[in-house]
């Protein structure tokens, strides 16, 4: 599933070409995706896209008087097309600019979604988000103060987009090793000084992912247009039976709250 880091930099590849523009034809081949496509949205014919943003890992389309939102789901994604390109099986949504430009979703499982709204607080996916983690909402006071009474393991709380949105299974393990804390500390067992090394761990985790996905943004260019993960290199996540590089023991993994979990039992006492 694409994170936070890698939805940011679709926004960012797909912003010059789509704020500005006037929506010139909607096609959508196959409207039954993770939520049916409202017929409504094609009642952005004609409307132009004022801005591209985004709220957790939803890409919102701001229109004069609505908004479509567009989540990626397992494997979508989406490409700018500077010249018409026949549609493949599983190009399920073509947007067209005034300009010539076609933005493509694409999607074979079929498990992300365009939504129509006219308010975003009207929006029941974006209800009940915890603030985003690069903003300056996500401070340490903020998560010791829902810590308390709570009695998960840390990297469970952090996953939790009620907590905080986008810190995915890659990046919460990630952040967890430089803040030097183990994933299955109870969360309520961390001082203040932990979750201020937490917090700077996420901004440094992802704010280096983002940075590195732009190297990828040429990739909503070509053929294929799937920039999909970055390459970068990880410190713990995927690295099970592999050498720690600060102390040199050898990465353990484990499943906490269902989801694979990469650690050193040296450096993350």
């Amino acid at each position: 599933m694409p994170e936070l880091p890698e939805v940011e930099t679709t926004k960012r590849g797909i912003l010059p070409y789509l704020k500005g523009q006037t929506i010139k034809q909607i096609v959508v081949r196959q409207p039954k995706l993770r939520w049916p496509i409202s017929e409504a949205i094609f009642n952005a014919h004609g409307q132009e896209i004022l801005d591209v943003k985004r709220r957790a890992k939803y890409l919102l389309l701001q229109l004069p008087n609505n908004w479509i939102i567009i989540h990626l789901g397992m494997s979508g994604s989406l490409r700018v097309l500077l010249n018409p390109q026949q549609a493949a099986k599983h190009d399920h949504v073509d947007l067209t600019l005034e300009n010539g430009v076609i933005l493509r979703y694409t999607d074979p499982r079929r498990f992300g979604s365009w939504l129509w709204a006219k308010k975003l607080d009207h929006v029941t996916q974006l209800l009940h988000l915890g603030p985003e983690p690069l903003s300056d909402e996500l401070t340490a006071k903020y998560l010791f103060s829902k810590a308390q009474n709570r009695h998960v393991p840390i990297k469970t709380f952090i996953m939790d987009n009620h907590i905080v949105v986008g810190v995915g299974n890659i990046y919460a393990s990630e952040s967890l090793f430089m803040a030097k804390i183990n994933p299955n500390r109870k969360v309520n067992t961390l001082s203040l000084f932990e979750f201020e090394q937490l917090v700077i761990a996420i901004k440094h985790v992802l704010s280096k992912s983002i940075e590195q996905g732009g190297t990828t943004l040429k990739d909503f260019l070509q053929s294929d247009g799937k920039p999909g993960y970055f390459a970068q290199k990880l410190q713990v996540y995927g690295r099970d039976g592999e050498k720690c590089y600060l102390c040199q023991t050898e990465i353990k993994s484990q499943k906490i709250g269902q989801r694979n979990t990469f650690y050193c039992e040296i450096c993350q006492k």
